[in-house]
């Protein structure tokens, strides 16, 4: 192999001119091997980077603890709203109840004196026609004299089912919560 090297000596010229050139090419051209040299005592890139991370940490936090804030604060007055808006359907509900309530104790008192001033035959035919809840409520606001003399000429079947309504209303556990 070194006869071939010799043989040639234009390749070996070239060879060893090769890398000189080549430094002189990577010399001529700028910052090809511009390094940044830091001065004794100036801090490193990755000390750099963790002192500008530590730096920004405290506003990033404050920033996302301020926007968490804020919707928490449009949270909570959107709650505010729909609980008002839940508080007045409340009172519109509870008036619309007691007036309800007042309208049916008046009539049902008037609907009671009404069947008091009846004869028992006459007012029986009537409360089977009627819901069993109310021919019952009717009967539990007359006198027992009366009610038995209605209850009397009713169907027995629609009389045994207000009864049932009329005992299960003066049942104590009829009302109480099952729970």
């Amino acid at each position: 192999m070194s006869e071939i090297t010799n043989q040639n000596p234009i390749v070996e010229l070239l060879r060893r001119l090769a890398l000189p050139a080549a430094g002189l090419v990577l010399l001529s051209i700028p910052g090809a091997f511009a390094q940044e040299v830091a001065p004794a005592g100036d801090i490193t890139s990755t000390d750099e980077v963790k002192q500008f991370c530590t730096n920004i940490a405290d506003p990033a936090r404050d920033q996302r603890y301020l926007l968490q804030k804020q919707e928490l604060e449009k949270l909570r007055a959107d709650i505010d709203s729909r609980v008002a808006e839940m508080d007045k359907r409340k009172a519109e509900y509870q008036d619309w109840l007691k007036r309800r309530d007042d309208f049916l104790k008046q009539a049902e008192a008037g609907l009671t004196d009404i069947y008091k001033k009846m004869k028992p035959d006459a007012a029986a035919l009537q409360l089977q026609d009627v819901r069993p809840e109310l021919a019952a409520a009717v009967i539990m606001r007359l006198g027992p004299r009366q009610s038995s003399l209605i209850l009397n000429e009713m169907d027995s079947t629609k009389a045994a089912t207000i009864a049932g309504i009329i005992a299960s209303a003066s049942d104590p556990n009829t009302s109480k919560d099952p729970s």
